[in-house]
């Protein structure tokens, strides 16, 4: 474990050096997959290389019926992974010159759009839930604009309501960046049933995961078909090309694990939640350690865990206790500003100041309260004492 104090330890032989031992010496990963039941997915794996359907089969079938249900949305549509399903149903809406997306994030939202030739105009984001400001996204649009491109960033549902009232004031398509989110809900309702399409990501960090793999839900049932063809490079034969698509199939294998992934997913999503509870009950001492929140009547599936570190009030800032939490052996995550050079240049006060205060914490089902418990000490122990001055640290 280590402590805080105030200088070097007097030791027994002068000039002597205390070595410390990292709180985890092997290693805290930020993420882990879940663990899987082996046997039954060794029998469907081997079930599907003999049958020599590798895509595209009855495993894909199974998994967008199942998903949609669980989703209740008509339509699921599975795809390589969830940047691609991103790039491919912005091309399948028929989108034109810019859409509006958040500035706080990972940078694939962006490149999905610019892969499109989409021009693309950031939006700042609200301080409380990390999601995009649905105000803000309204001063975006501009006379170009064309579609709204929110993500619910972390597992958070955005402001839905506020944000379908800004797409229809202003005859844009809505699509929602969904990769953290599935098994969300907005209010008892499952994310995957709001704007025109959402799409998620089945990657190995997600509560639901594949290995690989993307899920595009849509109530739309011709947006879904152009979809399903533009997986398959937008054509339906050699002299049938609907338009310009991807060959970007998901495999039979990946669906398996999918499915198998699926089975359990609500139980992932509870110890999740309770894993976050735990966090903010032994965070909520800690002066400068700040936590984001989910709206009332919501439910995140805890995805990710991040904090929001204050430097004045805490004493380092995030990126140096990140380098603290490395030396004890504990991975972190930081997320920052999307922008440049993939988009027009707009004032984003409130991402611009909490995205440097932004640190994401390890968290996955398996984690246990132990482990949890001492990252929070580390935590803890980091912070620089009142009046001033820099940590330090000793194994005890």
């Amino acid at each position: 474990m280590t402590a805080l104090v105030s200088g070097p330890e007097p030791g027994p032989i002068a000039g002597s050096v205390s070595v410390s031992t990292p709180a985890f010496p092997d290693r805290l990963p930020l993420n882990r997959p879940p663990a899987f039941q082996q046997t039954k997915i060794r029998e469907d794996i081997n079930s599907i290389l003999v049958s020599g359907t590798l895509t595209s089969g009855p495993y894909v079938h199974q998994l967008e019926e199942r998903a949609a249900a669980y989703l209740g949305v008509a339509e699921c549509v599975a795809v390589s992974s969830g940047t691609t399903g991103l790039m491919l149903v912005l091309r399948a809406a028929g989108l034109a010159c810019e859409v509006v997306v958040p500035a706080f994030g990972f940078a694939a939202v962006a490149r999905a759009a610019a892969w499109n030739g989409l021009q693309v105009s950031f939006a700042d984001m609200d301080p409380y839930t990390l999601t995009v400001d649905p105000r803000d996204a309204a001063d975006a649009i501009g006379i170009r604009t064309s579609a709204l491109l929110a993500v619910h960033a972390l597992g958070t549902p955005c402001d839905v309501d506020a944000l379908a009232e800004v797409a229809q004031r202003n005859g844009i398509a809505l699509l929602y960046d969904a990769a953290d989110a599935f098994g969300s809900r907005r209010e008892g309702v499952p994310l995957g049933c709001f704007g025109d399409a959402e799409v998620f990501s089945l990657s190995p960090t997600r509560v639901l995961t594949g290995c690989e793999g993307g899920l595009i839900a849509t109530k739309d049932p011709e947006l879904a078909e152009r979809c399903r063809v533009g997986r398959d490079d937008g054509t339906l034969g050699e002299d049938d090309a609907r338009f310009v698509g991807l060959d970007i199939r998901m495999s039979e294998v990946h669906a398996a694990v999918a499915l198998a992934s699926l089975d359990n997913v609500e139980k992932r999503i509870d110890r999740n939640n309770q894993l976050v509870a735990t966090y903010r009950h032994l965070l909520d001492g800690i002066e400068g350690v700040d936590l984001p929140g989910v709206r009332d009547g919501d439910r995140s599936n805890c995805n990710s865990f991040t904090v929001l570190v204050d430097a004045d009030r805490f004493g380092l800032d995030a990126a140096s206790l990140a380098a603290v939490l490395a030396s004890e052996g504990i991975e972190t995550r930081r997320y920052g500003l999307a922008v440049a050079p993939l988009g027009r240049a707009r004032a984003l006060p409130v991402t611009s100041a909490l995205a440097a205060r932004a640190l994401t914490l390890p968290l996955w089902p398996e984690l246990s309260e132990e482990q949890l418990a001492r990252v929070v000490e580390v935590i803890a122990g980091a912070k620089a004492p009142l009046g001033g001055g820099q940590a330090a640290f000793a194994s005890t």
